[in-house]
């Protein structure tokens, strides 16, 4: 109960278990043609390059920085958590010029401000995270792709602790590169990053594109761009990788294809407005819980994450002692931050596989006998009683859905 990595659905395990392939095994390459075509529902976009870099989330992020940043470009880094700071800093590993603007944590940005940084500080990228755990807010993106795009901007946005848990309409809201993680609401482990670019993107990136000696084709000429600083995040030839030229960059890390494929057709068979209903309805289960146990829910529930919720500690508690407890007498975790909310907030995820009715009700009660034995009292089972009744209420997710 976490805000990630959270709890693997038993039906990705299997498809774990599934086994190895060779690379080049054309019941492999279906599947690398599948996997593209899935990702492309998971992301609501057209783009063909729709595919998988090896590594954490992180890896996509950087395999996207790297690719389009090339030394001295500017780049604009809107912060209100930690990720931005984690995007600010591969920029500057990228050598860019790094700009960002600040919010205080619990708030997010209205576009305004976005623009009005923009036509001050005429950036290359604009890097921005959907949904940040650490402050559990999520940053609406709906007209920030619109604002890029008038100012000729390439948007690029890290949605690993939002996507599937909340809209991302990549296409419809003009957005650039998307990059994500298979660990939060997709119910995967982490070890593969899903990543999708529009042709803006692809065109700058094969503009750099060099390939390895060794690999290189008969009628190979380098591209006249900067070559890109790193080899494995190198889109240009991942791109070649994924193509019918299947360029032997890597060798792939089968089993966690396996598992991406597999997360992917459960959301899209799952439905849209099923899924972000669910979402929609355990987090409004949660924060009542929390809220009948005088607990009080950390920021601007406007802009709150649907799948993580953060509640402010105690003062009469010692919140790494509750969480402690909580893991060892229920076998519960949930989390604490970062940085000036180190301490200061729990975060309690409910995402994917993860975000059932049985979780709240049994981390509601568990949370409540805990903090009653640490000194923090709540009327007896308030907090479980409050959550079923957002439950029970079956306009809630008729609505939600509609």
């Amino acid at each position: 109960m976490g805000p990630g990595p959270v709890e693997v659905d038993p039906r990705v395990l299997n498809a774990m278990s599934m086994p190895m392939l060779g690379q080049f095994d054309p019941h492999f390459t279906e599947n690398m043609n599948e996997i593209m075509s899935l990702y492309r529902g998971i992301f609501c976009t057209q783009n063909e390059w729709t595919l998988l870099v090896d590594g954490t989330a992180r890896a996509g992020i950087e395999a996207l920085m790297v690719s389009v940043l090339s030394p001295g470009d500017k780049i604009l880094v809107p912060v209100f958590g930690r990720f931005g700071h984690l995007l600010s800093e591969i920029a500057t590993r990228c050598r860019a010029e790094v700009v960002t603007i600040h919010t205080e944590w619990g708030t997010v940005f209205e576009p305004q401000q976005i623009e009005d940084a923009i036509k001050k500080h005429q950036p290359k990228v604009l890097a921005c995270v959907q949904g940040d755990t650490s402050t559990t807010m999520a940053q609406p993106l709906n007209e920030i792709g619109k604002i890029c795009r008038a100012h000729d901007v390439l948007i690029c946005v890290d949605a690993t602790a939002s996507i599937t848990g909340m809209p991302l309409l990549t296409d419809d809201w003009q957005i650039d590169g998307v990059t994500a993680g298979l660990q939060k609401c997709l119910s995967g482990p982490p070890g593969i990053a899903p990543i999708t670019i529009n042709d803006r993107i692809a065109s700058l990136v094969r503009s750099r594109k060099h390939i390895e000696e060794g690999i290189r084709p008969d009628d190979y000429e380098a591209a006249d761009g900067e070559m890109i600083q790193s080899n494995y995040f190198d889109l240009s030839m991942i791109m070649d990788y994924w193509s019918p030229a299947r360029l032997n960059h890597h060798t792939e890390a089968t089993s966690m294809l396996y598992a991406a494929r597999e997360c992917a057709r459960i959301v899209l068979k799952e439905g849209w407005d099923k899924r972000f209903a669910r979402h929609s309805q355990t987090s409004e289960a949660l924060v009542n819980g929390l809220s009948a146990m005088d607990l009080k829910v950390f920021g601007d529930l406007n802009n709150k994450m649907p799948n993580v919720t953060g509640v402010y500690i105690p003062s009469t508690v010692e919140g790494d002692k509750v969480r402690g407890e909580m893991l060892s007498d229920y076998g519960i975790e949930i989390g604490t931050s970062f940085g000036p909310l180190h301490g200061k907030i729990w975060r309690i995820g409910t995402m994917g596989f993860g975000c059932r009715k049985d979780n709240v009700l049994a981390c509601l009660a568990a949370l409540e006998m805990t903090l009653r034995r640490n000194g923090h009292s709540a009327a007896p089972g308030a907090g479980v009683d409050a959550a079923l009744a957002v439950y029970n209420n079956e306009r809630h997710a008729t609505k939600m859905a509609s």
